[in-house]
């Protein structure tokens, strides 16, 4: 009796199992080629929309940043319109998995982990983690953040990094960045950590707060991703990529997006990768 019932309950739990899997393939949509982009008219570009100078919307509703200066030269040179899509951080695998985007422009930086799940383009840009905080109570090193709350935003490798090595902080989380910086502000947190450019920037806008760890973890590549698999479209952005490094495209893009927020002194090669070569 034992052995038929376990029988009987393997055999459930295997069908419970396939019907799953069955889901997770229907919610997978197919990702559109080139071809089939052109035919369209339109690429669909995800990016963020509260992420300045990277990926915002301006006062007149416009899509405005270092990120959506190169989808416009993207669309530009397919011969199409470009629809943006706001994103979240935590939402962008999943845009790319359901077929809501074509690509994703915001600033994703290139993991082992998400690696597996979407393609990665050449990189185009360089980071580091870094954390800002209040000049009154400055953060200097990540011992200073344990037994305090550091505010992060969901999905993002600060989340991945603080977990992973000190577990002692704890992480307040947020899924827009706008909120992140809001709890900031608020002195909800001890400080906010995501990549040193977006940090760097944001307190040259915010007198009282000052990046007090500029380069934490490993140096790390920002590069454009398309759905798992397709080599069409991948193709074509890395093609893209190397040819536009070859007129200083990304120069071009940080002078136009980026040199206002960082000031005349900063270096855009700390930044900016042409040709996909770091």
């Amino acid at each position: 009796m034992k052995t038929k019932n376990g029988i009987i309950l393997a055999t459930g739990i295997a069908a419970i199992l396939a019907l799953f899997s069955a889901c997770v393939k229907e919610n997978k949509t197919s990702a559109r080629t080139v071809e089939q982009i052109k035919k369209s008219g339109e690429i669909k570009i995800a990016v963020f929309s509260d992420k300045k100078p990277f990926g915002y919307v301006d006062e007149y509703g416009e899509y405005q940043g270092y990120d959506v200066y190169f989808g416009n030269r993207i669309a530009k040179d397919l011969g199409v319109k470009v629809k943006y899509v706001p994103v979240e951080a935590a939402s962008r695998v999943e845009f790319l998995v359901t077929g809501k985007v074509d690509i994703v422009l915001a600033n994703f930086t290139v993991t082992p982990e998400r690696a597996e799940k979407v393609d990665f383009a050449l990189p185009y840009m360089k980071v580091a983690l870094g954390v800002v905080s209040p000049e009154s109570a400055l953060v200097t090193k990540p011992e200073d953040l344990i037994g305090k709350k550091l505010i992060i935003s969901k999905g993002t490798t600060a989340e991945t990094y603080f977990t992973k090595n000190y577990p002692e902080v704890e992480l307040l989380k947020f899924d827009q960045y706008a909120e992140a910086y809001s709890a900031l502000l608020d002195g909800r947190g001890a400080g906010m950590s995501t990549d040193n450019t977006e940090v760097l920037a944001w307190a040259l806008e915010n007198p009282g707060y000052k990046v007090g760890i500029e380069s934490l973890g490993e140096l790390d590549t920002i590069a454009a991703a398309v759905q798992k698999g397709n080599t069409s479209l991948l193709e074509w952005i890395n093609n893209e990529i190397v040819e536009l490094g070859k007129e200083n495209f990304f120069h071009a893009d940080y002078e136009a997006t980026l040199r206002s927020t960082y000031g005349a002194e900063s270096d855009a090669d700390a930044l900016v990768v042409e040709g996909g070569k770091l």
